[in-house]
């Protein structure tokens, strides 16, 4: 069951009308019983492996704090290494085994070792990363004393399992979601308005604009080869869109569920094109994934706390580990990497920049440089994005060969879309649609709450809002057979 499903439709006024119903004591109960049901429409099986992950978790973090009150730190932190390392076993396991067998099997080929490992037949669980990382995170929590272990078995199950963010996140903490389930949750017609319109958005975002991009995207990263260098650059711009539209969107659905449910999940994008450099732009995308690697691995590594060569490696390893949670293959690993990176090189001209600004008299209010500087970040951030959308790393680097020898001039037209399997309603309906999501970005970066705005206006303004909304995902949004509904970029991972 996914967001954009009918099943969704059905499923969550189902979900509100009884937890504002039922009494108070039952509400976390009925929270869990549908988390897990809503899981279980993938594969009952991998229910296991999220009770697994839940359980270890919470029994490593009674056991974590009972042996730091009694100022037994070294078995602490083995109870902490080791809670980490079942999860992290679990993760590997299903994830990464046979990424690591393919490797391990290359390599002996590589020094002729006549050996060969075979696969494992195993699924990918969906939202693994997500629930395993977001586990995790209390454990950190109780160990550093920033939480109390909780003896509520149900509680904290529903904190690792709550629907709205079980399978994409945002990965949320323990210090803002697990309390929560502790208070009691009224039913407002505010949040239902504030909630829905989120949702809204968010469906838009993701049926009008992403999955009208995905079948031009997919074609040209499929069959590179047969398009020209021009085309390739148009389809990795595109994807920058794409993938925006997809896991925004899916973000902002669930913070629009959960806000219906009377509860507050963090923000996950805040507008991260609008960024002036990359450092920026990572502080504005996925920023649940961004602030859990800064606070749970950046920071116990060392941070910049022990020189500025140690900064520099510790940014670059948690690029390249971030790369490596999104996915078992080496475009991935090169999509962090390259971020890290740039994000050390920006560190290391800082002050060099500074200096030539001031040298040229700069002037970095006027709408030139914030221009050029937000054009710069782009295409820095879109090169990164050709790793992490193509097939293969040797595709990618194919890709960019050709993108060197640039576009067949007669490609440069209007038709330049139509070539790449994209027709002139939907060109039309994206960049319109596009267009729109720019006006709320920039509105968005700008610090007004669009939520807010839009509910400050007049009832006819309101109402046209919603209706081109909904019309949008009715008249454009993607479809499959018998409106079967398209997944999601980020389940994958």
């Amino acid at each position: 069951m996914i967001f954009n499903s009918i099943d969704y439709l059905l499923f969550f006024p189902v979900v509100v009308c009884l937890y504002f119903i039922i009494p108070k004591r039952l509400k976390n109960l009925w929270l869990l019983i549908v988390s897990y049901y809503f899981y279980m429409q993938w594969n009952m099986k991998y229910a296991l492996l999220l009770a697994g992950s839940t359980l270890i978790t919470y029994v490593g973090g009674l056991f974590i704090e009972s042996l730091r009150t009694k100022g037994k730190e070294v078995p602490a932190k083995a109870c902490l290494g080791i809670t980490f390392g079942l999860n992290l076993f679990i993760l590997f396991f299903f994830k990464y085994i046979n990424f690591a067998i393919d490797n391990v099997n290359r390599l002996a080929a590589a020094i002729h070792v006549e050996t060969e490992f075979e696969h494992f037949d195993i699924l990918l669980p969906v939202g693994i990363s997500f629930y395993i990382f977001q586990a995790l995170s209390y454990s950190m929590d109780v160990y550093r004393g920033e939480v109390k272990a909780t003896r509520n078995l149900l509680k904290y199950a529903l904190f690792v399992s709550f629907f709205p963010q079980l399978v994409a996140g945002p990965i949320e903490r323990s210090k803002n979601l697990l309390g929560q389930f502790d208070k009691e949750h009224k039913f407002s017609v505010e949040n239902v308005r504030r909630g829905l319109l989120m949702m809204a958005w968010g469906l838009f975002v993701k049926m009008v604009i992403a999955d009208n991009i995905a079948p031009t995207v997919d074609q040209v990263f499929g069959n590179y080869d047969g398009f020209s260098g021009i085309e390739i650059i148009l389809a990795v711009m595109l994807f920058a869109v794409q993938i925006y539209g997809d896991f925004a969107g899916y973000s902002l659905i669930a913070i629009g569920s959960a806000k219906i449910l009377d509860f507050q999940l963090m923000d996950n994008f805040k507008s991260p094109y609008c960024a002036a450099s990359v450092s920026e732009f990572w502080k504005r995308w996925h920023i649940s994934l961004t602030s859990w690697f800064r606070d749970y691995l950046y920071i116990p590594l060392g941070g910049n706390r022990k020189g500025i060569i140690r900064k520099h490696i510790n940014t670059f390893i948690i690029f390249f580990v971030s790369g490596l949670w999104h996915g078992a293959a080496w475009n991935y690993i090169a999509w962090g990497a390259l971020n890290g990176i740039f994000m050390i090189i920006e560190q290391l001209t800082a002050n060099f920049r500074k200096k030539v600004r001031d040298r040229f008299l700069v002037d970095t209010n006027r709408f030139s440089y914030k221009f050029a500087t937000r054009l710069t970040t782009f295409v820095l951030v879109d090169f990164t994005w050709l790793f992490f959308r193509a097939n293969s790393i040797g595709d990618a680097f194919r890709m960019i060969m050709k993108c060197i020898y640039f576009p067949a001039p007669e490609r440069l037209g209007g038709l330049v879309f139509l070539s790449m399997g994209m027709t002139t309603q939907v060109t039309v309906v994206v960049i319109l649609s596009m267009i729109l999501l720019a006006i709320v970005d920039i509105m968005q970066y700008k610090g007004i709450d669009v939520v807010s705005f839009v509910f400050s206006q007049g009832a006819w303004f309101r109402y046209v809002i919603y209706a081109g909304l909904l019309l949008g995902i009715l008249l454009f949004g993607v479809y499959g057979n018998l409106y079967e509904q398209t997944q999601f970029i980020y389940f994958q991972f």
